[in-house]
């Protein structure tokens, strides 16, 4: 088997890399997904209570009164700050993958070429 030049294996680093980075990307993505589900979730069943009805958030390790209307406000504020961060996360997700093809496509061309003007052996 020949050896692969270096300037390739450099490349392949790269590409490691890069995929690495996507799935932490991906990884991010899905937990931001189920903290928005959670969210949403919790609007909904807010939404269920009467005006009146006593409610609680969740602070660290303690639960604190809190009035309906101004836990509704808080939980749509994080749910739209998530959504923005949710977005992009997906737009660095993209790149990253498009990046990743044209890297793939690079190697290839470069590994093909390394063995097509290979040695006269083959």
């Amino acid at each position: 088997m020949e050896q692969i030049p270096p300037q390739i294996q450099h490349q392949l680093a790269q590409f490691q890399q890069i995929q690495q980075q996507v799935q932490a990307l991906a990884s991010q993505r899905l937990q931001m997904e189920l903290q928005l589900k959670e969210m949403e979730k919790a609007a909904e069943e807010l939404e269920k209570l009467a005006p009146e009805a006593e409610v609680y958030k969740s602070i660290g390790s303690i639960l604190i009164r809190s009035e309906k209307a101004k836990l509704a406000a808080e939980l749509k504020e994080k749910r739209e700050t998530l959504d923005l961060r949710m977005k992009t996360l997906q737009r660095q997700e993209e790149k990253f993958q498009a990046r990743l093809k044209e890297m793939q496509t690079k190697i290839q061309e470069a590994l093909k070429a390394g063995r097509g003007g290979g040695s006269p052996a083959e």
